[in-house]
């Protein structure tokens, strides 16, 4: 490694743990605020407190990694520029792709480490922060699950649900055990789907009813196309139940795609939150190729204030766009993949330009 690729480097890496840690803080402060009611409300016990906040540490990393890049890479080309070693630099022969280069290195071994972590620790993370609110805080009773199916049980009756869309008002594959006082088999129903109403609740569809009348022996068969069933639970009940995509890892996100294909189910939510899973860390690299033309630009002119600004400007239209391509997605208005990485391609195809038209 070059001396000037060291030096570079030791100022970004200053700067981008510096910038995690104070963007970090202010999150943890936030977070700490929002929550702090709902654990004083439950009287939650202090390693409640502690346990919940250490795993909500890697999902914020995951959140404000994208942002400490951002400025670390503002800085330190302003920091260059504002001490005359950018123009030192370039009077020896220097380019600014050359003197940028570590830069975005840099930007891409913290991309893969993002990829790496974001598989590894972010979904266990996310789990642990999720269910100690829901479960241990609150006092939810959590639903028992395998894989993405789950049983439940209300009254005397055990419910199966294949799979549960609280956002589109549906539970499928939903099957319904009614037993007696004993424990005794009365009934099964088998219903294709199910969907709320909010006059009427569940309405079980396609529904095939076997009568047992608590003997072993099947008495009676009917169907019905439609049926209404006074499941206790409505659709924001079932949102604890579903996998969320950051509590899920890239393995299982993509045999939930192939399962969910397979089975005939509409798979276009899963293939975006697979797709988004692997390009959401690329952003850093994003970031850096943004960064190096505004502080270029910017020249003598950098400084921290104008720094922590523009990273949270860039951050903020960055991630509503963002947003807004994978609700396209989520709709089906665009491909998953497009959905996923357009704001990476759009973003990355803006920095670049902005750096070769930058004064050389």
């Amino acid at each position: 490694m070059r001396l000037l690729d060291r030096y570079l480097l030791k100022n970004y890496v200053r700067i981008f743990a510096l910038a995690l840690a104070a963007f970090g803080g202010i999150y943890l402060l936030v977070e700490f605020f929002e929550k702090v009611d709902d654990f004083l409300e439950h009287k939650a016990a202090i390693n409640l407190y502690l346990a919940y906040f250490f795993w909500k540490i890697p999902v914020i990393l995951k959140d404000i990694t994208p942002l400490a890049v951002l400025l670390a890479t503002f800085l330190t080309l302003g920091g260059l520029s504002r001490h005359g070693e950018l123009t030192a630099m370039r009077a020896c022969g220097i380019g600014l792709v050359r003197i940028s280069r570590p830069l975005v290195l840099a930007a891409l071994v913290v991309s893969l480490l993002l990829l790496v972590g974001g598989d590894l620790v972010t979904p266990l993370a996310a789990h642990n922060t999720e269910f100690i609110m829901r479960t241990e805080v609150s006092g939810q009773a959590p639903l028992a699950m395998k894989r993405d199916s789950l049983w439940f049980r209300e009254g005397h009756n055990i419910i199966f649900i294949r799979l549960a869309e609280p956002k589109k008002n549906q539970l499928q594959g939903v099957t319904i055990y009614e037993m007696d006082q004993n424990f005794h088999l009365r009934r099964r129903l088998d219903a294709q789907k199910a969907h709320y109403d909010t006059s009427a609740g569940w309405i079980l569809e396609h529904v095939k009813i076997h009568d047992f009348s608590g003997g072993r022996n099947l008495k009676n068969f009917s169907a019905r196309k439609l049926l209404p069933y006074p499941l206790q639970k409505k659709p924001e009940n079932f949102n604890a139940a579903v996998r969320r995509n950051d509590e899920a890892r890239l393995q299982d996100l993509y045999r939930q795609v192939r399962r969910l294909e397979a089975e005939g189910y509409d798979a276009t939510r899963a293939r975006v939150d697979l797709q988004a899973r692997i390009a959401t860390p690329f952003t850093c690299l994003v970031m850096a190729f943004l960064g190096i033309p505004f502080a270029l630009q910017r020249g003598r002119a950098s400084n921290l204030a104008l720094g922590i600004g523009i990273s949270i400007a860039i951050g903020i239209s960055y991630f509503l766009l963002q947003a807004t391509l994978l609700a396209f997605g989520y709709a089906g208005a665009l491909p998953p993949w497009l959905a996923a990485w357009s704001g990476n391609l759009l973003v990355g195809m803006l920095g670049t330009w902005m750096l070769l038209n930058t004064r050389q």
